[in-house]
């Protein structure tokens, strides 16, 4: 992938949010979890109601970009960019959700860039069919990303080459609430799908362990659960709980499968604090087929550049845990605003930790902070990250390249899409982590912070081709700011600042440093008609190849129907 191979990590923005264990899902939004009875109030800002209404903005745009290399080379490219594409918010009393969708064909007039096209977007929609009752929920991404030598990714890599890998995401299905008498019922099936186009298994070295990039899978997740509230026929809540997951992942003919089945008790401690324990039984298991081998044993390379499946051998258990688990924290609920949950318990044979922060009380404010652990595959990572977006959210678009920059911020909170690309890598894995995002909003200034760390132990079968990774570490660690809002009544901008670093214990030759700032500028001509301008520098630093310093620009026009 020429200089996108080198390039390493670029704007990682906060939030991996693998999914809840079922005691603090079931926590987060049991009838039993204690509130300080406070009434949803509507949004202010700036001292007034903030309305919101549905829009739908279709648009064309032209722009005229420059890459240059300053090291350690001098490259010079230029290319000519026109897209199309739609921004749409809807906001009705049934229908809530955000949608940028947008198409990019690339002319270049100089350097080693290609003629190229290229869709990138960001969706989440929901729509009640029967209001409180029957919900469905539907979202996706589509990015052109860069994927360096160790494997690791970044939401839009389309500012520094035109060899990058394109990843689409999508996931939906129903969520049905109901009562009988004083039990609450609940019950919901997701279904999601990822995939990305790249066609290397990467080598650090000559000789070395290749990384084999994900290419694509099928997510399913269904959860169901009975419970009723505190002092309603017991001075206790009691909810019983079951849940499936499973994750098919292409490479290897990988599965990650989960059955779970429980029951949680909430103990009232106060109107807002609660303590909250959970027992049950669990089976866990990620399993997988070995390469086909030559002649001389060496794993066969299929077409598309991963390793050919052998299957005519039987599959091969990588990880089996079947046994009792179980949890017990606190929740504390002193409003609607504000929500505090922590726990710890036994779960894949070993101590876990999890909960999370949420403060929003006003429209001017806004904290999330989680803590998370579980396993997955990438595809369910990033499916998870998505179902954690704000209806409402922005959906901002990369100045540069013109996709989403996979972050988006709301009235209510904020999430950001960028942690599960801290490794493409196609095993499965243990992630663990924490993860931070807080927006203000300060007369007419927007701020927004995101940072976070990532851990993921990958599982892998040990005599497969994949067990060369098997057990080892990959590490990430980010942290982005950036601000943004009007200069006047014709024209705004925006500054964003970022620094990220990699570790790679499958091979510490893979660490890198990465860092940048980019500013942009907007101003409106006509009502309809916008002039856009902006500036980036980026710095890479590896230790197998020369650090990058990358300067960017891109001036242009966008026309709003």
């Amino acid at each position: 992938m020429a200089l996108a191979r080198h390039l390493g990590l670029g704007l990682a923005v906060a939030l991996t949010a693998l999914p809840l264990t079922p005691a603090l899902a079931q926590a987060k939004d049991d009838p039993e979890a204690p509130t300080g009875g406070e009434a949803d109030k509507p949004a202010r800002h700036g001292g007034g109601v903030r309305l919101v209404r549905t829009k739908i903005q279709p648009y064309i745009e032209v722009r005229q970009n420059l890459i240059k290399q300053l090291r350690p080379g001098d490259d010079t490219v230029t290319y000519t960019a026109l897209a199309a594409g739609v921004d749409a918010q809807f906001a009705g009393r049934r229908t809530q959700g955000s949608v940028s969708l947008r198409y990019e064909r690339r002319f270049v007039e100089k350097g080693g860039f290609r003629d190229g096209d290229s869709i990138s977007g960001l969706a989440r929609v929901q729509r009640d069919l029967i209001d409180r009752t029957l919900r469905v929920e539907v979202g996706g991404m589509a990015s052109r990303t860069r994927v360096d030598s160790a494997g690791n990714g970044l939401v839009d890599g389309g500012r520094f080459t035109d060899s990058v890998s394109q990843v689409y995401a999508v996931y939906g299905g129903p969520t049905f609430t109901t009562r009988v008498g004083d039990v609450k019922l609940n019950a919901s099936y997701m279904a999601g799908y990822t995939e990305v186009n790249d066609k290397d298994a990467l080598q650090l070295t000559p000789g070395g362990p290749r990384i084999d990039i994900f290419d694509h899978s099928v997510t399913q997740n269904a959860q169901v659960s009975a419970g009723v509230r505190p002092g309603e026929g017991l001075p206790v809540g009691v909810t019983v709980n079951g849940g499936y997951t499973q994750e098919d992942i292409s490479n290897l003919d990988q599965r990650i499968r989960s059955l779970r089945a429980g029951a949680q008790v909430t103990v009232p401690v106060t109107l807002s604090l609660a303590v909250v324990g959970d027992v049950g039984w669990e089976h866990a298991q990620v399993s997988s087929r070995d390469a086909l081998r030559d002649a001389s044993g060496n794993p066969v390379i299929d077409s598309n550049g991963h390793y050919k499946v052998d299957r005519s051998q039987p599959r091969q258990l990588a990880y089996d845990s079947n046994g009792l688990t179980w949890d017990m924290g606190v929740i504390w609920r002193p409003s609607r605003r504000t929500s505090l949950s922590a726990f710890i318990g036994k779960r894949y044979d070993s101590t876990t930790y999890y909960g999370s922060f949420t403060y929003n009380p006003n429209a001017r404010h806004s904290l999330q902070v989680s803590v998370y652990d579980g396993i997955s595959g990438f595809g369910s990572s990033l499916g998870s990250q998505l179902q954690s977006l704000p209806t409402d959210f922005d959906g901002g678009q990369d100045p540069f390249g013109g996709g989403v920059t996979g972050c988006g911020f709301g009235g209510s909170g904020g999430a950001c899409l960028n942690g599960p690309f801290g490794s493409l890598a196609s095993s499965a894995f243990r992630g663990r982590g924490i993860n931070a995002t807080y927006a203000l909003t300060l007369h007419r200034l927007r701020f927004t912070l995101g940072a976070g760390y990532a851990n993921r132990r990958y599982i892998a079968g040990r005599d497969t081709v994949l067990g060369l990774v098997n057990g080892t570490v990959s590490e990430n660690v980010y942290v982005n700011a950036g601000v943004g809002g009007p200069i006047d009544a014709r024209s705004n901008f925006g500054i964003n600042v970022y620094e990220a670093w990699f570790r790679n214990r499958i091979n510490p030759l893979g660490d890198s440093n990465a860092m940048g700032v980019s500013a942009s500028y907007f101003r409106r001509l006509t009502d309809r008609l916008v002039a856009t301008a902006a500036l980036g520098l980026d710095s890479v630093n590896y230790k197998v190849v020369e650090d990058q310093l990358i300067l960017t620009g891109q001036l242009g026009l966008r026309y709003n129907f």
